[in-house]
């Protein structure tokens, strides 16, 4: 049973819900028996809400409150699909962002191990997915620990972004959860005088992943851990690195229905892309502008910073950028100040667009992605699925994932970069541009990209070696 906050098709706000979309189907394809546990936000696509069936109706206690919650069950794409229903915690304009997210994800996470009883068969395993389920490992090993058939089942939890740690007051959570002081201590909840629901599926889940081998590492160090790089490394041993996929079923230039022209290795295809992105935006029409791409939250952590300092040089070069994503009000206007200086050279797009975004993809010659930490990236995947060359700063699943290119060997499959320095990521963007201007070198670097598989298969084994492993 995956236990995650968003899911694609259902919901999404980032790369999460690609995950728990795409996973799912690439393990039932090895046999294992998949059901993905959400709450039933209201942002659901009607089409999906209108097939849903109620199953059961449970109470849920929360501290001093009893709360209803709906259990209802649909089929998506063949995987089964549970919903916790309570509009009063899930029916709202956003998924997240509001004052009363530790009692939401409290009430989901108990409403999970209060559903087990409802179902025919239990899970051998639930996979929980960022902290928004990190409660769920520590109360099934504490509150649950005795509950019949409960004892067999085991938990495994996957970090897909430390940073976002679910970090509370002692007092809300020991409320919310009506335990004691005991459950804050060194080994617990506690951190720093507070409590982490981070923290908690670190400490109480019997194994740990994160999606990728280099984060795997980088979190137990002081610089990438948040604070929790001593909790990481004590467990060190229990910590797997499995590199995200993406879904190459629905991630296909050929069978796109939102880009202009459908193609697979045709550069002359990828060209007319280009060409009709830059009639959309309202950019000079000239397929020989190499066309850099961004589609991303904007924030310092995807290197903005990094970009913003570069932007003078930047435009220097005979290069449109592209940029599509929301984020930091600080980022927004700088980049609106640079929309204004460079208009025939920049087109923004601020907010999200799923179709505006595989028309990036299919229409850039180059992909930038500066990010100070990524724990795997999934846009640098997408993009040399669209045939387009990343330009990347070696962290996290970025290095685990684009090769650089090597002029002597005629390996990589992109640009990469270590120190995150403006001077760094200029040399290797004009270093990009130098050998897009030598077909042969490109021609080369995009089809090395081309033949790597960035699918599910190779992941769905290793989850799947993780699991048996856990079960025996």
């Amino acid at each position: 049973m995956f236990a995650a906050s968003e899911a694609m098709p259902l919901v999404k706000t980032g790369g999460l819900a690609d995950v728990i979309g795409a996973l799912p189907k690439a393990l039932a394809n090895r046999g294992v028996d998949v059901t993905v546990v959400l709450p039933k936000y209201g942002e659901i696509p009607k089409a999906i809400t209108d097939a849903v069936v109620t199953i059961a109706v449970i109470e849920v206690q929360l501290g001093w409150r009893r709360q209803y919650c709906g259990i209802q069950e649909v089929t998506v794409e063949g995987i089964r699909y549970l919903l916790i229903d309570n509009e009063f915690y899930f029916k709202r304009g956003y998924l997240y962002g509001y004052g009363d997210e530790a009692e939401r994800f409290a009430f989901f996470s108990f409403a999970v191990l209060e559903m087990l009883g409802k179902l025919e068969q239990l899970p051998d395993i639930i996979h929980c997915h960022d902290w928004q389920t990190g409660l769920i490992p520590f109360l099934l090993r504490t509150r649950y620990a005795y509950h019949p058939g409960y004892q067999h089942i085991r938990t495994v939890f996957t970090i897909h972004n430390l940073q976002y740690q679910g970090v509370y007051s002692r007092e809300l959570l020991q409320d919310l959860l009506a335990t004691g002081d005991d459950s804050f201590t060194e080994d617990s909840l506690d951190f720093y005088g507070a409590g982490s629901c981070m923290k908690a599926g670190l400490r109480f889940a019997d194994k740990l992943s994160t999606v990728s081998n280099t984060y795997a590492h980088e979190i137990q160090t002081p610089e990438y851990g948040e604070k929790l790089d001593g909790v990481i490394r004590q467990r060190s041993h229990d910590l797997w690195g499995i590199v995200n996929g993406i879904d190459t079923e629905v991630y296909d230039p050929m069978n796109d229905p939102h880009i202009a022209v459908p193609y697979r290795n045709s550069q002359a295809k990828k060209r007319q892309n280009k060409t009709a992105l830059q009639q959309e935006l309202g950019l000079p029409i000239d397929e020989t502008i190499p066309m850099i791409g961004i589609v991303s939250r904007l924030t310092g952590q995807k290197g903005f910073d990094l970009i913003g300092e570069a932007m003078p040089e930047l435009m220097k070069e005979n290069i449109q950028l592209v940029i599509l994503g929301s984020g930091e009000p600080g980022i927004e206007a700088n980049l609106r100040e640079a929309l204004l200086k460079y208009r025939n050279k920049i087109a923004l797009w601020f907010g999200f667009n799923e179709g505006l975004a595989r028309r990036v993809y299919a229409a850039s010659d180059m992909y930038l992605m500066p990010s100070r930490f990524e724990p795997c990236g999934l846009s640098q995947l997408i993009a040399l699925r669209y045939r387009t060359v990343p330009i990347v700063r070696e962290t996290g699943g970025l290095r685990d994932t684009v090769e650089p290119y090597n002029e002597y060997t005629g390996t990589g499959t992109g640009f990469t970069f270590g120190p995150a320095t403006t001077h760094d990521l200029l040399y290797t963007v004009r270093r990009a541009l130098a050998f897009y201007e030598k077909e042969e070198h490109w021609t080369r670097v995009v089809a090395n990209g081309a033949k790597k598989d960035y699918g599910w298969e190779s992941s769905a084994r290793l989850y799947y070696k993780l699991y048996r492993e856990l079960v025996s």
